[in-house]
This record gives C-alpha cells, structure tokens and sequence, in this order.
C-alpha cells in the first residue's frame, strides 16, 4: 500500500503533464524570460496542476475529515494560484486566501484547549503555514528545486508516520512525494515544464499543514518538519528579512535569493539541483535520526545545522554578492 501511495500519484502526474503538453494550454501558460527570472527559454508553468492531480485524490480517500479540509484547502489555493498564472492576481486577494486555509488548519486540527497559550501557538501556526505557500513559491525558480524539496520533505514526514503508525499522514506524504517524482520527470535540468504558482503555493501549504497536524497529533515535535524544509526556509526568511532592512519593496520580483545568486555567478541549473538535494537529503535523514536520541543530542544537531547555515550563507555573500534588484 505504501509503495501504492507513491508510485500511483507520480503516474498520474507524469500522465497529466504529458497531457497538458500536448493540449493548447501549453501555448498560453508559457513562462517567457525577463529580468527577473533564471531560464532562458519559454517554458510552460502547469506542472504544479498535474502534481496536484496526481496527490489530492489519494490524500482524499485516504485521508482523515481533517485531512480532508486540508486537501480541500490546497484545491483552492491550487485553483487560485491557476488563475494567478494565467492573470497576475493582486496581493490583496491572493494573501486574504493563503491566510484563510492556513486557518482552516488550524481550525481542523486546534492544539488544545482555548487557552492563551493553546491561541498564541494556534496564530504562530497559521503564520507558519501562510508563510509555507509564500516561501515555497518564492523558492521555486530554478529547475530542479521546489520538486526536489517536496519529493525529499514529504518523503521524510512519510517515513516517520509510517514508523508512528499513522497511516493517513504516511500515506499523504507519500502522495505528495510521490507526485513531485512525477513532476521531476519533466522538471529536471534542463526543465520542459516548471511547476507554476498552481503548484508552488498548495505544495508549501500542504507542508505547512502536515507538518502542523503532525505535530498536533504527536507524530513529531514542533522543530521537525521546520528543519526537515530548512533549506527553504531558510533561504526565503533570511532574504525576506534583508529586504525588509534595506527598505526594499520585498513584495516586488527580484533575483537576491541565494539559490538566485549561485546561478547568476555561474553555477548550472544542474549542479544546484544535485547540491541542494544533497543538502536537503542531509537536513531530513538528520532530523529523523535527532527524533530517536534524547533531547540534548536534538539540541546539538538543530544547533550544528543552524552553525552550518551561517557559514554558507556567509560563503554565498562572499562569493556571490547580493545585487540590488
């Protein structure tokens, strides 16, 4: 069943793109190159409606009623985020959106009573998970990347419910790792198709969310799923919050984050794809090996991670210079 829940959505995927390419839509979902972005030729942005189409179908018969509304969640966002590909869609009504199913997580799956502390933790996680779906599309602008991080992220919350015994968020997991493989089919360097913000934004809220309901449920404590998607986080929190210190319109497109820089000072598509699932191979088997070892070892290697961090960060700035978008 659990080779099932991997092998079937990353068919269906792989099938759906196959699809798409063929249909007119390819012609009008095209990603043509500008100043902002890191491809050189136009390529077509619906990878993230097969990815989709290939998950949430399992995620819904297998799923939990809160699992459910979670999927439920990421069909809008994905539908949403569609139109947003087609008509750039104003913030103010895209955000109002990604705040409204990071909510309903919330909502589905409350940590406990209604207390402040059960409310502050609440708020913190539909923070968390509206930020999940911004981030994961603002990282996804090279080829290889998001998918890589979804397939290796998803695939490490799978491992670890499937040991916990549960089998809704195994199997979920699974789906969704299981459907970015059948994108990376597609999306590897060189990339044919890329995954669009239909793809992007549901895939970081479903991050989010599961990571969330993991946690709430007992499956993994809070740190787990934020440094099994550090590479991301990282990256996307770290550039956020420059831009916001030097008064720059962090909302606007731009080409400063460092996966960005890497490629502008000369590295392939390729080379950062095998580099970064290396390193996000590194981060998830580390965070599953941390859950079995007692709480001073996790300490010790979320700290090593967060040392690790900084100094490739630092080596970025050094080498690669951050230039004003």
């Amino acid at each position: 069943m659990s080779l099932l829940a991997f092998l079937l959505p990353a068919l269906v995927a792989m099938a759906m793109i196959s699809a798409l390419r063929a249909s007119p839509l390819a012609a009008r979902l095209l990603d043509h190159p500008n100043e902002r972005s890191l491809h050189a030729a136009a390529t077509p942005r619906f990878g993230g409606i097969g990815l989709m189409l290939g998950a949430l179908p399992v995620i819904l018969f297998h799923g939990t009623p809160a699992l459910r509304w979670i999927a439920g969640g990421a069909a809008l966002l994905a539908a949403v985020s569609a139109v947003d590909d087609v008509k750039s869609l104003p913030v103010a009504v895209r955000l109002p959106c990604h705040v409204g199913a990071a909510l309903l997580v919330v909502c589905v799956a409350w940590p406990g009573a209604a207390d402040p502390v059960a409310i502050a933790l609440a708020a913190l996680g539909c923070v968390a998970i509206a930020w999940m779906a911004n981030l994961f599309n603002f990282m996804d602008g090279a080829d290889g990347l998001a998918g890589g991080m979804a397939m290796i992220g998803f695939g490490a919350f799978a491992v670890v419910a499937l040991r916990a015994g549960d089998a809704p968020i195994a199997y979920s997991s699974l789906a969704m790792s299981g459907a970015a493989a059948g994108f990376l089919a597609f999306n590897f360097p060189p990339a044919r198709v890329f995954m669009g913000d239909a793809g992007s934004v549901p895939v970081g809220f479903l991050a989010g969310a599961l990571g969330w309901l993991g946690a709430v449920r007992g499956l993994w404590p809070a740190w787990f799923p934020v440094l099994v998607f550090s590479p991301f986080i990282v990256d996307a929190t770290v550039t956020l919050a420059k831009r916001m210190a030097m008064g720059e319109r962090f909302l606007q497109a731009h080409r400063t984050h460092y996966y960005q820089r890497l490629v502008l000072g000369g590295w392939t598509h390729r080379r950062l794809a095998a580099s970064a699932w290396a390193l996000m191979g590194a981060v998830a088997g580390s965070a599953i090996v941390a859950l079995e070892q007692r709480a001073p070892l996790q300490g010790a290697i979320i700290s090593l991670w967060a040392i690790a961090y900084l100094l490739l960060l630092a080596r970025i700035d050094r080498t690669n210079p951050r230039r004003p978008p």
